[in-house]
């Protein structure tokens, strides 16, 4: 007879998820090591009783950790994962109606960045015995529709507890899910208030703990055979290297391969870090956002090898990154969707480690021409001269966007923590942030959230110190974004988290009023102006007088405030120096000219531009448009 325990759902998911663990070769943790929750009527009595139940059984095997913001809570499960290259992750647990669909955006974000995080939105009445409740919606055409199937399209993973029986099946589903290198995102498990109370015999074998090996596929002979025969024959080959190079733990495989071969590397937003930036082999950024070093090789390469890459627009500059009018591709992914992307012929759907390693072996005694490494070298101290210009300090009273990243690179440590998500930051950071680790660089820009910054900061460092490793967290962020989401500040002073916040002040959207420019649109509505009455517009020249340095300084956050004056960028390199040395989360506050932009990289990003317009503006912008496009190729494949 099987043992069984009368539990609620609740008190059976919360155990359950408690004796969960990853296994990675010689790595073992808890996939999920706690829970992120705010409370409402539709869980305090469920998953809350259940997570303060197991707290007063056996403290510290479910750590409850309060949150301010249910995206925020999101955000942190992802940036703890994106420091465990996917091993683990939070849960994220919130009620029902507002609370559940403020967690969509954190949701699509992690999907979107192949980065797990398990959600838990309460639902309505599964028996609807007092139906509407409170914060239903109703749609008179489906009764059964709650709010939580908007997760549907944002999750890897979506189900219903509709009976508390279904919870075994839904849970171990959620789990191969959370721990697949190749489907891993959101995955969201709904709950209902009414079921999450209802008891159910569980079976002890539910509740004992249950290993996760993450799959490392071998490349399959063929598909390696075809890899190598692409690789021997090209004269100018090129890697673009992905997230997946990190999340495999790949980088030394990488290092040993480009070092036997001579093939020059460009990175990826997610893919910052799988080599030094002194690399010799190391060309930079790729891409709309990417270095002169990196973009030109690509150009010309005839062939391209995407590891652990999805081929956003960015990457691929629109499809006008690659030029070589023979050029072919060799796709090295763990999920076939990316593996085959863009007309290759040469899929290898496996591991980036264990692919990397068996190419190396294979290529013993090859390498590329040395007039080609050459010309690697002589690019890639270009682009540094380059970069060495754009952070010398200029003595202007708001100095320029890269000066302060200089100012911020000078002041961190090699095996420091950047991140950031949204604005004109990732762009001038992937230029010209020199990444010195392999976990030193997260950028969030798969779904560009603004908001991610700080909280995304805060679960990374919570990732370390779950490590043992009590490295610096540092958090770039715009005022734009710091607006949208800056709560969790409150959350570091509570749990006495120390994460480095830098807020730089440019009134308005940056990155957006630059664009506004380019596509004709005049920066319109990109400033943060007083309301002009007579005009009706906020294009005026009164600033909107806010103090954001007050607003952070309210959460109980240590700040420093730089004023403007020639001597800023002393003053914030000064300002880093007691950041660090501080056991506290401190917040610094600078102000930028968003007029000064970093180098250009030479890589387009396609934003259409209005084909008629009476502003002769956007008639300009309209034909150089039509003249950049001319480079887009519909199939970047085309040479295969």
């Amino acid at each position: 007879m099987t043992a069984t325990k009368r539990m609620t759902v609740s008190q059976a998911l919360i155990e359950f998820l408690a004796n969960q663990w990853t296994v990675d070769g010689e790595i073992r943790e808890r996939t999920i090591p706690g829970v992120f929750g705010i409370f409402g009527h539709g869980n305090v009595a469920g998953v809350g009783q259940a997570l303060a139940q197991l707290h007063a059984r056996e403290p510290g095997l479910m750590p409850y950790h309060q949150a301010r913001n249910e995206q925020a809570m999101v955000h942190q499960a992802v940036g703890y994962a994106r420091m465990h290259r996917r091993r683990a992750t939070f849960a994220a647990a919130a009620s029902v109606g507002p609370g559940a669909t403020n967690m969509l955006t954190g949701a699509a974000l992690a999907t979107t960045n192949r980065l797990p995080a398990l959600l838990l939105p309460s639902d309505t009445f599964a028996t609807r015995v007092a139906d509407p409740v409170l914060q239903q919606l109703e749609q008179p055409w489906d009764t059964g529709l709650t709010v939580n199937d908007a997760f549907r399209p944002v999750s890897r993973y979506f189900d219903r507890v509709q009976r508390p029986e279904q919870l075994f099946s839904i849970a171990l589903a959620a789990m191969r899910v959370l721990t697949d290198p190749a489907e891993t995102g959101a995955v969201t498990i709904a709950l209902p208030e009414d079921v999450q109370a209802e008891a159910l015999d569980v079976p002890v074998e539910f509740l004992q703990e249950r290993e996760w090996r993450i799959r490392r596929p071998l490349p399959e002979r063929a598909a390696l055979a075809d890899a190598l025969q692409a690789i021997r024959s090209a004269q100018r080959p090129f890697i673009v290297a992905g997230g997946g190079v990190l999340y495999s733990g790949a980088e030394d495989a990488l290092r040993a391969f480009v070092e036997l071969t001579g093939i020059p590397v460009g990175t990826t937003q997610a893919g910052g870090g799988a080599l030094r930036w002194d690399h010799p082999q190391y060309a930079g950024a790729v891409g709309a956002t990417g270095t002169t070093a990196a973009n030109r090789l690509a150009a010309d390469a005839d062939l391209i090898i995407g590891i652990g890459t999805r081929y956003s627009d960015f990457t691929t500059a629109s499809r006008s990154a690659f030029q070589h009018p023979a050029v072919r591709f060799v796709n090295i992914n763990v999920a076939a969707f990316d593996a085959v992307k863009h007309g290759t012929r040469v899929p290898v759907v496996a591991d980036a480690r264990e692919t990397l390693v068996a190419l190396t072996d294979a290529l013993a005694g090859s390498a590329v021409p040395q007039e080609y490494q050459e010309r690697v070298a002589a690019e890639n101290a270009r682009w540094d001269a380059a970069v060495d210009a754009a952070f010398a300090p200029s003595g202007r009273d708001r100095p320029g966007q890269p000066e302060i990243i200089g100012a911020v690179q000078e002041m961190t440590a090699p095996e420091d923590v950047i991140v950031q998500a949204a604005g004109s930051l990732p762009g001038d950071l992937h230029k010209l942030w020199r990444v010195r680790d392999a976990l030193g660089y997260h950028v969030e820009y798969a779904f560009s959230t603004m908001g991610y910054e700080i909280a995304g900061a805060l679960g990374a460092k919570r990732g370390l110190l779950a490590a043992g490793d009590d490295r610096d967290v540092i958090a770039m962020v715009g005022d734009g974004s710091y607006l949208m989401l800056s709560s969790e500040l409150a959350t570091a002073v509570a749990e006495r988290i120390k994460i480095i916040v830098i807020i730089i002040q440019n009134h308005g959207y940056a990155s957006i009023g630059r664009l506004s420019e380019t596509v004709g649109s005049e920066r319109f509505g990109t400033q943060y102006r007083m309301y002009d009455t007579a005009a009706g517009d906020f294009q005026g020249p009164e600033r909107l007088p806010i103090d954001l340095a007050a607003n952070a300084r309210s959460y109980g956050v240590d700040v420093i405030e730089i004023a403007p004056g020639p001597d800023a960028v002393d003053a914030l390199r000064r300002a880093m120096a007691a950041a660090k040395e501080s056991d506290t989360a401190t917040v610094i506050h600078i102000e930028s000219d968003p007029g000064i932009s970093a180098p250009d990289g030479h890589g387009w990003w396609d934003v259409p531009v209005p084909e008629v317009a009476t502003l002769e503006s956007t008639r300009t912008a309209r034909a150089q448009y039509e003249r950049e496009r001319t480079a887009q190729r519909p199939l970047l494949g085309e040479g295969n």
